[in-house]
């Protein structure tokens, strides 16, 4: 099973242009998320077993986001209950049209996970995947530490940092952490306006790729939406474009990326840590391109709803 820890909360999507229906209430859609809750459910469409390590609140919104993950055939035996409430991500729609986000998440559901709160024995795990604000929430960040550091010998870890960082208020704490993290990881995948993120449009990702290789990364890979995906591993440097889709929106686009990368190793038997070590270039580019045609597929739909196994090989048999 795919072990996969973070937030889960809700997206509440409110159009605030309609200044007359204002003066009685807005109308608003509550919609399942965040990026861990989505690569859980991911997983398990794209035919692997994935499990949820994390705070779901005992208030409705936590009944509807547990009732979901395991509607979605998530095992969700290994999260808390918390007494805490459901964080929020309200999502406004300016005047232009563009939307605008602010994250209700501080002492909230997600962050109420400690080492008490994890098994010790975690059998039949073969991978943990980890990512977005938890890292740095406490004490669920710290929790995950633990949980890499004492993992990391026998299953896979992959990280999706997935920064946002209106949440992060020390980006020099976040850097500590995510560095530390990464000594840990077998794969680290992320995208660039992550990297552009954290370290700078004029960062060279190149660089910073071998950097994690040379710490104890086994695989870096980086998306960046319709120019394509980059491997980089100790076998070499693979790109792979990005598909000619009609692009409805991006949500949940790289959390597909990851799901289909995890699933894919996992249904072939390669999601340990000798078998990543042991790609070649010709590999890493199939594994690269069936991430990237998932992903393809849920950025012509509307919301983060990433594809099944069958959709998949449908897709990828016209290519």
């Amino acid at each position: 099973m795919i072990l996969v820890s973070g937030e889960a909360l809700i997206d509440l999507f409110v159009d605030t242009r309609d200044h007359e229906r204002a003066r009685t209430g807005l109308p608003a859609l509550a919609v399942a998320g965040g990026s861990p809750f989505n690569l859980a459910f991911g997983i398990s469409r794209l035919g692997a077993k994935s499990g949820f390590l994390g705070g779901l609140s005992e208030d409705g919104f936590g009944r509807m986001l547990a009732a979901r993950l395991e509607a979605e055939g998530v095992d969700i035996s290994l999260a808390k209950t918390s007494k805490r409430p459901t964080p929020l991500a309200i999502v406004a729609t300016g005047a232009d049209g563009h939307p605008t986000y602010t994250f209700h998440a501080e002492n909230c559901a997600e962050c109420d996970l400690t080492a008490e709160d994890v098994p010790f024995n975690l059998d039949g795990i073969s991978a943990i995947a980890i990512g977005s604000f938890s890292l740095i929430m406490e004490p669920v960040g710290t929790t995950l530490v633990g949980l890499v550091r004492r993992s990391a010998a026998n299953c896979v870890v992959s990280i999706d940092p997935n920064l946002r960082l209106s949440l992060v208020p020390d980006l020099a704490h976040w850097h500590a952490r995510f560095d530390g993290l990464v000594r840990h990881a077998s794969i680290v995948k992320l995208s660039v306006e992550d990297l552009d993120a954290a370290y700078g449009t004029d960062a060279d990702e190149a660089e910073i790729a071998a950097r994690w290789l040379g710490a104890g990364a086994q695989l870096v890979v980086t998306t960046d939406g319709p120019n394509g995906a980059t491997a980089y591993h100790a076998c070499g440097t693979v790109n792979v474009p990005g598909r000619n889709v009609t692009v409805i929106d991006t949500v949940g686009a790289g959390d597909t990326f990851h799901a289909a990368m995890l699933a894919s190793l996992e249904r072939s038997g390669r999601l340990t840590r000798d078998a990543i070590d042991g790609f070649d270039q010709e590999g890493l580019r199939t594994l690269l391109t069936e991430a990237a045609v998932a992903a393809g597929i849920t950025c012509s739909r509307r919301g983060a709803d990433l594809p099944t196994l069958e959709e998949l090989r449908a897709a990828l048999a016209v290519i």
